[in-house]
């Protein structure tokens, strides 16, 4: 496989014609879901021209388009590769001709998937999983040159739910990304090239959720940018009363404020155009300021 170009160094990454400085402000990562199980909205962009239509939609605020094929919602089946991909790459290589300068991550736990996908057009491979379901996924980003965003689950999509445990539930995720950070590096990948996400939600109980999104700060330690994705999430819908995902929109704001507040530098979300306002007052407000440290 010959490498992709792209550049990234300690303080950012670079992608098409979008410098992500990290520290600069809170990034926007749209969420384009092309499943018909998806928690929140799936179903809704399963057409190409659906999917196309939301991301004419986004396209004006968001930094990063995330585009999965595999539902990873609580008690969500697994699919296979052939499957996924059929769903993926149509929406990538279409995104790819109308918004050349567009960056494309791709949310797939499937070496075979992200290395289809990079080169279909995709410049971010986001892992679920944290290197692993497929371990080969780390090579597949080494050797084609993209990042990576490696984020925390307890379990699997299938299971995550099920009476998730934890002794201390900061210092074990913390722990499992620093093991995901030296595999990553292991097989290749520039320390400049990782990002990390606590998981809020995979394989959490409401009081674990609220624990990480309180001490979010701790994982700045960890020297790679932070990527946060309270979006609609359960927790919010049990903590407002809003068992409609698509009503969660003020609970994921407020969700999201405390994100940055503790250091989140992109934010993963269904609503970019509500959610960029949030970000910006929030940025003004907090960034660098420690308040959630």
């Amino acid at each position: 496989m010959a490498k992709k170009s792209a550049e990234s160094d300690a303080l950012g990454w670079y992608l098409r014609d979008r410098p992500l400085v990290w520290g600069q402000r809170t990034f926007l990562m749209g969420i384009l879901n092309i499943t018909p199980d998806s928690f929140s909205d799936g179903g809704h962009f399963f057409s190409l021209e659906a999917a196309l239509s939301q991301v004419h939609a986004m396209a004006g605020v968001i930094d990063i388009l995330d585009i999965g094929g595999e539902s990873t919602r609580p008690g969500a089946l697994a699919v296979d590769g052939a499957t996924e991909l059929a769903r993926v790459l149509p929406v990538i290589r279409a995104v790819r001709a109308e918004f050349p300068g567009l960056p494309i991550s791709v949310d797939t736990m499937k070496s075979g998937v992200a290395a289809a996908a990079v080169r279909a057009g995709a410049d971010v491979i986001n892992d679920v999983s944290g290197g692993r379901w497929d371990p080969l996924i780390l090579e597949v980003a080494a050797e084609l040159g993209v990042p990576v965003v490696l984020m925390h689950m307890q379990g699997e999509p299938r299971t995550m739910q099920h009476q998730p445990t934890y002794g201390d539930v900061v210092a074990e995720v913390y722990e499992f990304l620093a093991a995901a950070i030296t595999r990553a590096r292991a097989a290749g990948i520039p320390r400049s090239h990782i990002a990390v996400d606590v998981g809020i939600g995979f394989g959490k109980t409401l009081e674990h959720n609220l624990t990480l999104l309180r001490h979010l700060a701790r994982f700045r330690e960890l020297g790679c940018p932070l990527l946060t994705g309270v979006s609609r999430k359960s927790f919010i819908g049990t903590l407002c009363d809003r068992p409609n995902p698509q009503e969660r929109l003020w609970g994921t704001a407020a969700a999201c404020t405390v994100a940055i507040g503790g250091g989140t530098d992109i934010l993963r979300i269904h609503d970019p155009l509500e959610l960029v306002d949030v970000c910006r007052v929030g940025d003004a407000l907090l960034r660098n300021q420690g308040f959630f440290g």
